[in-house]
């Protein structure tokens, strides 16, 4: 199994650059993989905490409790450094799991990138 479990890009909108983290990741995750995942992301978001950044999960049918927990480490990263950090793509599913845990109150969630993109102020 790939071990690249995100990809990262830049893109422009009318004001700045973002930064885009689109996920990848198997439903089911061992504890080393998670634990490389973690390491992983945390060092990308560390390059420039204070930054624009959308989380792309539209590959994503699943989230389990452990990276729903990295990424509410992840928002409040970027939010004390003062950056701006969206999630995007969700699936119903996705969407319902987030309504669970109450999280779609912390987290700004848009339909799509470009939504997300506008959506972050910094």
């Amino acid at each position: 199994m790939s071990l690249d479990f995100f990809r990262l890009s830049q893109e422009q909108d009318r004001e700045q650059s973002v930064r885009v983290v689109e996920l990848e990741l198997p439903e089911a995750l061992d504890s080393g993989e998670f634990d490389r995942l973690n390491d992983a992301l945390l060092r990308v978001f560390a390059e420039e905490p204070d930054g624009r950044w959308v989380v792309d999960l539209s590959r994503l049918s699943y989230i389990g409790s452990s990276v729903l927990g990295l990424l509410v480490n992840v928002r409040q990263r970027v939010k004390d450094a003062g950056g701006g950090l969206a999630l995007c793509g969700m699936s119903p599913r996705l969407l319902r799991i987030f309504q669970t845990c109450c999280l779609e109150k912390l987290f700004v969630i848009r339909p799509d990138r470009a939504a997300a993109a506008r959506a972050i102020r910094i």
